[in-house]
């Protein structure tokens, strides 16, 4: 069944469907890499860099974009260097080798990146700085897997983290210490200047983790990784290789990752060029354009995707009500998908299908949408959702059964695109997580007042 036409809806739910892909489309557009890069480019701590020559390593989601956007901001700064991502761009700035590589998880294209990156950063000449540049995906782009470990041990040990839940930065600690090349490793083996600019697609914006933290000190331990395992699986459901090395660094066996103070990290400097912050900056900013009374909410949208659906609109509520004129919530995170069924859907479209019940028991028109800044949501061509008070009854008019279901199915996407409800945007240039976009009709009793 396809969705009503907006003549047919309620006149606050045809505004809202009219202006919800805006709001989006407007997070995506401040989220670019090339604008976050140029920002970062005027700051006078990021341009003293470029006194020097540069060796460039590129490494993310957004590798050739930033690679290119680089060259035609600072024409002829890098004399060389690499891009790491996983689809060759038509053109390459010159002296900037692309380097194939995989995701989510990584496979022997990775383990070729990861080299050729160690390489170079060794390799940087006397005089000259390496400027590395990080965006989303960079962990699994660039894998070199630590000794006694193998490819298809880090393979395995990456499916059963995702497959169990476990969050981005869960992930990042165990994958640090089956590493040769993140947890600072990457930054220990140069030894001229390094500057390093992260767009981060993390909650918390945290350098040691985003892309794994390979030019960072890493505070985690062989110890911190062990846990993860046991939390997600247990040793049982990790290759032998995996839990034996992480018990061989937890007895002190084997050397850690570079801490805080480590002489060896003390030529590197890290910034953050981009966040979850510039998205909702921009989705604000398009909503009160169009007349919204907007609010941002700073807290992280966490946990696990079914349940942060309820949980977002009782909060939106909260916050919107009682006030005048409608409102705009905006929120940003990264939920997790406990994988139990054999459907197909992404955490964007988990979440708006949890909120599906929530949002036709409100007394007004409401609408959600959320989706991924880098345009894909799991392992779908769709960026995400959207639903309304109205989704509820139109799914079973078409005969779709209850929302459970495809829940407890992790089969989002059959239901929303039986409605014709997917948001479809392609994949972006960059990722800085997900955001989430609520639009409100004031209560019948809302006062005058109002933000």
């Amino acid at each position: 069944m396809v969705r009503p036409q907006a003549g047919e809806l309620n006149p606050d739910l045809a505004r809202f469907r009219r202006d919800l892909p805006a709001i989006f489309r407007a997070a995506l557009d401040r989220s670019h890499a090339a604008a976050l890069l140029e920002s970062a480019l005027r700051q006078p701590d990021v341009r003293r860099f470029f006194d020097r020559p540069l060796r460039v390593l590129s490494v993310g989601k957004a590798a050739a974009h930033l690679a290119a956007a680089l060259d035609r901001l600072s024409p002829g700064a890098a004399s060389g260097g690499l891009a790491i991502g996983t689809h060759r761009p038509d053109t390459m700035p010159p002296g900037i080798t692309w380097i194939p590589s995989s995701h989510p998880v990584p496979d022997a294209r990775s383990v070729d990146a990861g080299r050729q990156a160690l390489a170079a950063a060794r390799g940087v000449p006397p005089g000259h700085a390496l400027l590395v540049m990080l965006s989303g995906g960079a962990s699994a782009l660039m894998a070199a897997p630590a000794a006694g470990v193998t490819l298809d041990d880090k393979q395995a040990a990456t499916r059963q983290l995702l497959a169990a839940g476990a969050g981005i930065h869960e992930l990042n600690v165990v994958r640090k210490h089956l590493s040769a090349v993140k947890g600072g490793l990457l930054a220990a083996s140069c030894r001229e200047p390094l500057l390093a600019l992260a767009i981060s697609d993390v909650v918390g914006d945290d350098p040691s983790v985003i892309g794994s933290g390979p030019t960072v000190p890493d505070p985690s331990t062989f110890t911190d990784a062990l846990d993860v395992v046991e939390r997600f699986g247990g040793a049982g459901a990790f290759p032998s290789a995996v839990t034996r090395r992480l018990r061989a660094g937890a007895r002190g066996e084997l050397p850690e990752t570079p801490k805080p103070g480590d002489p060896r990290l003390l030529h590197a400097t890290s910034r953050i060029i981009g966040s979850r912050v510039s998205a909702a900056a921009g989705a604000a900013d398009a909503a009160r354009a169009l007349g919204y009374r907007t609010i941002v909410i700073e807290e992280p949208v966490i946990g696990v995707a079914r349940e942060a659906g309820p949980r977002l609109v009782e909060e939106a509520t909260r916050r919107a009500w009682p006030g005048a004129g409608p409102a705009c919530v905006i929120a940003t995170g990264e939920t997790t998908v406990r994988v139990a069924g054999r459907g197909r859907g992404g955490r964007n479209q988990e979440l708006v299908l949890s909120a599906v019940r929530a949002l036709a028991g409100l007394p007004g028109p409401a609408a959600v949408l959320s989706g991924g800044t880098d345009g894909i949501d799991g392992p779908t061509d769709a960026a995400g959702a959207v639903a309304d008070g109205t989704t509820l009854a139109r799914a079973a008019a078409a005969g779709l059964g209850p929302p459970e279901a495809y829940l407890d199915d992790n089969d989002a996407y059959r239901f929303f695109r039986a409605l014709d409800d997917l948001v479809m945007t392609g994949p972006s240039d960059t990722n800085v997580g997900d955001i989430q976009v609520l639009l409100l009709a004031p209560r019948a009793d809302a006062g005058q007042g109002g933000p």
